[in-house]
Order: C-alpha cells, then structure tokens, then sequence
C-alpha cells in the first residue's frame, strides 16, 4: 500500500467530501437547477456547491495558499509560491445528462510547476492521486503508462470542440488523420479523467484543443508520475497556458503528436 504525504491526504480528504454532495445531487439529477455558462457548456448547483467545499476545506489546511478554480475564477493567497488549481466538476454534461463519467480535480502549483495532483471519480470510487518524485497511483495501486508500442494496437483519446467555438473545422482533420493510423479514439467528455487513463495504461495517449488549466494540471502530474509525457500539441512546455495538451506514453508522445501537427498544416 503506498503511503501517502500529509499534502495528498488533504487533497483526497477535501475531494471526498466535496463528492458526497456531487453524488447525491447525480442521483437527483433531473431536479437540479441548470444555468447556461455558454453554449453547449452549462454549469449547475452541484458545481458550485463541490466547489465551495473544496475552497473551505483546502482553504481552512493551507490559508494562506491561493486559488485558481473554475467557477470563482482566482483568490490571491499570501503564499506567492503556491496556489491549488482546482475544476470541482470535470464532467459537467455527463453529469447533466445522467452520465456517471465525471470527477473533482484537484492541483497544487509550487513556483508554477505542478507539485501534486488528484483526480476522483466518486460513482467508482476511483481516487487517483500524485505527487512530484512520489509516483502516480490508483487507491492503493502503483500506476505505469501503458508500454504498447505501435500506433496499430494504440488507443487515444480526444475532446470534441463545443459547440460556438472555431475548432471544428481543424479538430476534424486531427480525428481523421489519427483514426488512420490507430487502434481506436474514444471521447468520454472529461480531460481530468482522460490523463488519469493515460496514466492508468488505458489510454496511450490523449490531446485537446480549447482546454483550460483546471482540466489538465492534476493529469498532467499523474501522466509524468506514470512515465508520460505532457506539452503543448507542437512540443512545447507551457501547455498550461497554451490551451492545448499532449498527453501520451513515451513510445506515442512522438508519433501522435506528428500526426496531429501534419493534420494541422495540411491547412496551409
């Protein structure tokens, strides 16, 4: 069993009470109270409730950390080096829609490097969790990225652009190229769950445009804690705040992330 820092029992602490609502709002899901955000993108009650927990919970461990979280937007804290990033319902169509393919996501940034990371699917029960030279792992379970190494046998997965945005037209060349070339792209409507599965070895690799931090900073830790690689599509460090992410094993972070960057300039 692995043992886990005080740090990550406070993540995990903070998550797990912030799902007991999410859960019980998902068995009622038909009488929330909806709101629109944007088109195609809606957020809800339950949102907002995970959210306020996880504020008060993370906030009353560390209080003088700041926050950057989806819904309230950014807290300063008195401790420049260290803010959590948080996404309090990753998922939030699924959910809406009775779909139970969701979780909270939870990350620390240190000196603006991703320090920690937790990523739980309450409806499994699926606590995935990790820290910076610690490893990644699932409950109790060391993870690895998968080590299939041919785009033949490989699984990817993707996020499709909302509807309003301008991505559609380039997103569709990328589907294309890399339904191609592989086993299989599966869109499951959760990025913090789709880098948890690459970690968990169930995907090989996943990318998205349009992507905002608090989707992709916990799996981005738990991805590189598993032997992945994260960037931007074209190779880049600052993913985090490029709107794009690249997250695959090793023996597919190069292949796939050519295939995209082909796709994209077969535009031009």
């Amino acid at each position: 069993m692995a043992v886990r820092s005080a740090l990550i029992n406070v993540m995990v602490a903070a998550a797990q009470k912030a799902a007991r609502n999410l859960v019980r709002d998902f068995g009622e899901v038909e009488n929330l109270q909806v709101s629109r955000k944007g088109p195609a993108d809606f957020v809800s009650t339950a949102d907002k409730k995970a959210e306020q927990t996880l504020y008060a919970e993370l906030h009353r461990a560390r209080p003088d950390f700041g926050f950057v979280m989806e819904e309230s937007g950014v807290v300063e804290g008195k401790d420049n080096s260290n803010r959590w990033i948080i996404d309090p319902l990753d998922g939030t169509t699924n959910f809406l829609h009775g779909i139970p393919h969701f979780a909270i996501s939870i990350a620390l940034e240190r000196d603006r490097d991703i320090l920690a990371g937790v990523v739980y699917e309450p409806v499994g029960d699926q606590m995935f969790w990790a820290e910076k030279g610690q490893g990644a792992h699932l409950n109790g379970k060391r993870l690895r990225v998968s080590a299939r190494s041919s785009l033949d046998d490989s699984l990817f997965a993707t996020g499709i652009p909302f509807k309003g945005t301008e991505n559609h037209e380039p997103f569709g060349r990328q589907l294309a190229a890399v339904m191609g070339e592989c086993a299989g792209v599966r869109r499951f409507g959760a990025a913090a769950l789709d880098m948890a599965y690459v970690a968990a070895g169930r995907f090989e690799g996943y990318w998205e445009t349009g992507i905002s931090i608090w989707d992709i900073a916990a799996g981005a830790v738990l991805v590189r804690e598993a032997g992945g690689f994260v960037t931007e599509i074209d190779g880049g460090r600052k993913f985090l705040t490029k709107n794009n992410v690249l997250a695959a094993t090793p023996d597919m972070h190069g292949p796939l992330g050519d295939i995209l960057r082909k796709s994209t300039k077969a535009r031009d």
